[in-house]
């Protein structure tokens, strides 16, 4: 049986015992998150990138490359209309092209041909197809086919084989024109010489027809 000593004791041991408790701290719980709702994935934010947040600034950086090229374009655009190549019709009006070959072609022909029984052809061709210092050009150049014409009965033809258009630009063009002549002398007999030429040309358009103003036979003879 315990004794009053034994009552005494036991009570101060419950005692202590109360106040420890008391005094020991109690760690602290974190709530447990909320769990998702059926069906639906947890999204995973960690160390990824949302495109949600990227695409503005991917759209942004195109619109300004965009704009970038477009300014560049346009820039490039003007400078190449501003080029001389760019004002050469004989690059890009093919009607306009063939219209001064045809009517030059038609003039060379005209201009360097003579024959001894009609010299008055040689002079209307020249007042149809020839102005400016291309009319003094072609009469130095055919000067002595007049002068010795009539006694040698000379025929001379003219034939363009070849031309090209190098450049038209408003109403002024410059062509490039290849032939082959052949001179007949007829006096006392039959006698032809061969030969070739080339030229380049002036022109102008005066009166909806093209003709030559100057004549270039670059180099030949000098």
């Amino acid at each position: 049986m315990p004794t009053t000593r034994h009552l005494i004791n036991r009570q101060r041991r419950l005692a202590t015992a109360a106040r420890t408790a008391s005094t020991t701290p109690v760690p602290a719980t974190r709530p447990a998150p909320p769990r998702p709702p059926a069906g639906t994935s947890r999204r995973v934010t960690a160390g990824t990138a949302r495109p949600g947040v990227r695409l503005p600034a991917v759209l942004c950086a195109l619109t300004v490359l965009l704009g970038c090229f477009a300014a560049l374009a346009g820039a490039r655009a003007s400078g190449l209309r501003d080029e001389p190549a760019a004002h050469n019709a004989a690059l890009t009006d093919i009607a306009r092209t063939s219209e001064v070959t045809g009517q030059i072609t038609k003039a060379v022909e005209a201009v360097f041909s003579y024959t001894f029984a009609r010299p008055q052809a040689l002079d209307q061709a020249v007042k149809a197809h020839l102005t400016g210092k291309a009319v003094e050009q072609q009469a130095a150049m055919l000067a002595a086919v007049r002068q010795q014409g009539p006694k040698q009965k000379l025929v001379l033809t003219t034939t363009v084989t070849r031309s090209g258009v190098e450049l038209i630009d408003g109403d002024r063009a410059r062509v490039l024109v290849f032939a082959d002549q052949s001179n007949t002398r007829t006096a006392t007999k039959d006698e032809t010489t061969y030969g070739a030429a080339m030229l380049a040309v002036d022109a102008v358009r005066t009166g909806g027809t093209w003709r030559i103003a100057a004549l270039d036979t670059l180099g030949a003879g000098s």
